[in-house]
């Protein structure tokens, strides 16, 4: 799955868990997925890490004077 799509099923199942009528084992369930989705996310973020410290830095050199 993709970061896109698991925050996507990630905000459906918070309106869910927030505006529905729904038993406490549904709730749990979607709870469960939430967690499942929610390391997804890390997960992904963690294996672009790397990537996103060197943008980072390359944006900082962009936005640092040069000559110093």
């Amino acid at each position: 799955m993709n970061f896109e799509k698991s925050l996507k099923e990630l905000e459906e199942i918070l309106k869910k868990l927030e505006t529905s009528d729904i038993s406490l084992e549904e709730g749990i369930k979607l709870f469960e997925k939430g967690v499942v989705l929610t390391k997804e996310c890390f997960d992904i973020l963690e294996s672009h890490r790397g990537k996103l410290t060197v943008l980072k830095e390359q944006m900082g050199e962009l936005n640092s004077p040069k000559g110093n």
